[in-house]
């Protein structure tokens, strides 16, 4: 018989539904396994064990008295620690936040309530979401469940260690420069960051240049197109907005057939000096193969989005690196990559953020020409396999910290600025065990493609993506 977490998100609501299992029994089996095991591996930095109890527990009666169920009832997704749940504290991965308790829910944490879903805990982020790993001075490392001497990723690298290692069937995450795809990739998980609009920050949460989105990040393709289903939604005051899905839900799209399609590939990274590796490589490669196994066209294509995008988008991750108001007493307490982000950010006029932002949008126009001609476009998802824990930091200067960051993920954070709608796809693992993701990214409001696609290439390679488990598992 299979362990509740061998059960997908969707498999556990339709447990719930059927009486085979109670949110009670689903709840206390996540915890028990979260306080085993998430000492090695640093995927939670708040746990909420006797919330989330409660939460099962009023569960539990709705389905014992008989009424319309929401979706996924009963199912716990844990939040990430970049979102604001009330009354519950926040760290935004920084020791200057500590003994902070968010004021109100985010309005995704409200929707995800509203659909039934039981909350575990805050997993595991970097400083203010910055850094494409997760160390802090908040918690221990975030550390890959495949290998825990190497990192999870990052920003959502605790919500990706905590659905790859089992102690949580999906994970609401946030990416803003690769933030859900980098975890999905060295986790071996399926991720999607939505397109630009498709989920509301509010209410406190600006979305300004629309860089950064909600998204989830899970097992299954259909288990992340029923999260991206609850999460959707615009609020007054958004500034940005995208189109609802065509056939009406994104769950839709998981069955069906994508038909025969056109996809572009490229494997070259804007970021100067940056080297894919050949595992990678050869990961790019298979993918290429599935997707032409199956019948779709795959075109090779020079990179869209060239070099010069690199300094102005650097331009405006140094700005938003100050978003995050810090009293000066508690400056000492930030890590050092922070400090030299912040730093430059409060050096840069507001002239020469706006003419960054105008640069990438210039830039977005000339490569939507090219992309929008396909209907996805395949690229790696990062340059290596999973790095070790500080190999980001093992340099002499937050500079050299940053610039590895860079070259580790050049593919990215082109569709953050571009506001595609882009995926991890886990296909690949290397001889040592290792996995390596590859990166499908579709035209502006069109989930429904991309979940279609990688709906057809996870059934062709069978199971969980080959039903594979780490050794945690």
């Amino acid at each position: 018989m299979a362990h509740i977490h061998d059960l997908t998100a969707l498999e556990q609501a339709q447990a719930v539904r059927s009486g085979e299992l109670s949110p009670v029994e689903i709840t206390e089996h996540y915890l028990e396994r979260i306080e085993r095991l998430d000492r090695d591996l640093g995927a939670f930095v708040t746990v909420t064990a006797g919330r989330a109890l409660e939460q099962a527990r009023r569960q539990e009666e709705r389905v014992a008295s008989g009424e319309e169920l929401p979706p996924l009832l009963g199912v716990p997704i844990p939040i990430k620690d970049l979102n604001l749940v009330k009354d519950v504290p926040i760290h935004f991965g920084s020791a200057t936040y500590e003994g902070f308790v968010a004021p109100v829910d985010d309005s995704v944490v409200e929707r995800l309530r509203d659909a039934g879903t039981i909350m575990l805990g805050k997993t595991s982020t970097p400083e203010f979401g910055l850094p494409c790993y997760t160390e802090t001075f908040v918690g221990p490392p975030t550390r890959t469940p495949w290998d825990t001497s190497r990192s999870a990723g990052g920003s959502s690298g605790g919500a990706a260690a905590a659905v790859a290692a089992g102690l949580a069937p999906a994970a609401q995450g946030s990416d803003g420069a690769g933030s859900i795809r980098i975890p999905a990739s060295v986790c071996g998980l399926y991720g999607i960051k939505p397109t630009r609009g498709r989920i509301s920050s509010a209410p406190i949460i600006p979305d300004l240049a629309g860089l950064s989105t909600n998204g989830p990040l899970t097992r299954t393709v259909a288990d992340a197109a029923a999260l991206l289903d609850v999460m959707a939604h615009n609020n007054p005051g958004d500034l940005y907005y995208a189109p609802p899905p065509a056939l009406g839900s994104f769950s839709v799209y998981a069955g069906r057939d994508p038909g025969r399609l056109r996809i572009a590939r490229y494997a070259t990274p804007a970021v100067p000096e940056a080297e894919v590796h050949p595992d990678v490589l050869a990961a790019y490669e298979s993918a290429s193969a599935v997707l032409e196994s199956l019948g779709h066209d795959v075109v090779e294509i020079a990179a869209p989005f060239g070099e010069d995008m690199v300094p102005e988008f650097v331009k405006l991750w140094f700005s938003f690196a100050c978003m995050h108001p810090v009293a000066q007493e508690m400056e000492p307490k930030l890590r050092p990559l922070t400090a030299w982000l912040r730093e430059r950010g409060f050096a840069t006029p507001a002239p020469d953020f706006l003419q960054a932002q105008a640069a990438l949008q210039l830039a977005t126009r000339f490569a939507l020409l090219v992309t929008d001609e396909y209907d996805a476009v395949l690229t790696p998802t990062v340059t290596q396999p999973p790095v070790p824990v500080g190999w980001f930091e093992d340099v002499d200067s937050p500079e050299e910290t940053f610039e590895r960051m860079k070259r580790f993920a050049p593919f990215a954070a082109i569709y953050n600025v571009s506001g595609q709608p882009a995926v991890n796809l886990p296909l690949y693992w290397t001889p040592d065990g290792l996995p390596i993701g590859v990166m499908l990214a579709g035209r502006f409001a069109d989930e429904g493609t991309l979940i279609s696609l990688s709906a057809q290439v996870e059934a062709s390679v069978g199971g969980f993506w080959g039903d594979r488990r780490p050794p945690v598992w």
